[in-house]
């Protein structure tokens, strides 16, 4: 039903798809028709995985490195609908990054998707998706590309379009919002969805197929303001100081024998973000967080897999079930609180 309010509404809070960011805003009915809103990154990926569907005997490759949002759903599909799943492992000789040399004998012209990680919540490293969809495209056209952008949105910006993905899901309250997530799928993804939306609704965009009321419309109408924050001026400020922390810690860290790091060395901000875990000789992960928050509770630093136990169990750690200890720094924190957390490390570690 339309009314004058109703329009009134949607004319306050426009459709938001910022230069940089493939953000909207469906407050009061509006909305881009490519993306969908829901409560969570996991959630979506578990909607789009039940609403997709594929020829018969299909392969799925999926990536070891990733967070489960971004694989469970996918194997799900797979045994659902008697596909063939592979894993593509990340290379322990390239620090554990996902590698093209080891994705090229994974594919086929049977392969209908491949889901991996803009940005490891483990090691930090950044992939080039643009360069890794092009590779899959280059030998496989038809093949659609899904990538969890959780852990990269709240440190860069991104481009759905220019990236050349057919999907791409990211969490707003990672990237300082509310406590909601988005979906976007290409146009040409669309004859592969099958709606899950009540029978008399449009059937015709992936908000008509996908949207489930999840999208709360109370703090879906923060967006817009968020957006003005995340200006391009703002996002190279945000560069600049996560390479200066990054930069700080992992030269702490490589100053160690003891100490082993996950993911590149590389500070540069074209090839990680400050998502720093790592392992300490003779200390298990837990022990360790915990001997720091009994120094010092200002440190919220944490202990386990997060999530991306199929990578955790590849590391071959001493205490596997402890997983790593992971320092997630933002713009927000400073040079001076990283070097702090640093001192009461060397004070828990002792002398190298």
């Amino acid at each position: 039903m339309q009314t004058t309010w109703a329009t009134e509404t949607r004319s306050r809070f426009p459709a938001v798809v910022g230069t940089g960011q493939a953000y909207m805003d469906n407050a009061g009915g509006s909305q881009v028709l490519d993306v969908v809103i829901d409560s969570a990154s996991t959630q979506l990926l578990h909607n789009l995985s039940s609403a997709l569907k594929f020829p018969a005997g299909s392969e799925v490759i999926v990536s070891a490195t990733d967070h489960e949002t971004n694989i469970a759903p996918w194997l799900r599909l797979a045994e659902n609908q008697g596909h063939t799943i592979k894993f593509w492992k990340p290379s322990p000789a390239h620090e554990w990054t996902l590698q093209l040399s080891d994705l090229e004998p994974l594919l086929s012209p049977k392969t209908v998707l491949v889901a991996f990680t803009n940005c490891s919540n483990i090691t930090g490293t950044i992939h080039d998706v643009k360069s890794y969809a092009k590779f899959i495209r280059e030998k496989y056209p038809d093949i659609l590309v899904a990538i969890d952008g959780v852990a990269f949105t709240p440190h860069r910006p991104i481009d759905v379009k220019a990236l050349g993905v057919d999907f791409f899901v990211f969490s707003w309250y990672k990237v300082y919002g509310p406590h909601i997530s988005l979906l976007y799928a290409a146009p040409r993804t669309q004859k592969f969805i099958t709606p899950l939306s009540h029978f008399f609704n449009p059937k015709d965009t992936l908000f008509d197929k996908l949207n489930l009321a999840g999208g709360n419309y109370e703090l879906t109408a923060s967006l817009p303001h968020l957006v003005e924050f995340l200006t391009p001026q703002t996002w190279e400020g945000i560069k600049r100081q996560e390479e200066v922390l990054s930069k700080t810690f992992i030269d702490w860290v490589l100053s160690r024998p003891d100490t082993t790091l996950y993911g590149t060395k590389e500070t540069s901000s074209e090839k990680r973000v400050p998502v720093l875990s790592f392992s300490v000789k003779g200390w298990g992960s837990r022990d360790l967080v915990e001997a720091v928050e009994k120094e010092d509770s200002r440190y919220g630093i944490r202990w386990g897999h997060f999530y991306a136990k199929r990578l955790i169990d590849s590391f071959g750690l001493e205490k596997p079930d402890e997983g790593i200890v992971r320092v997630s720094l933002l713009f927000y924190n400073t040079v001076e609180e990283v070097e702090g957390l640093i001192k009461v490390f060397e004070k828990i570690l002792g002398s190298k």
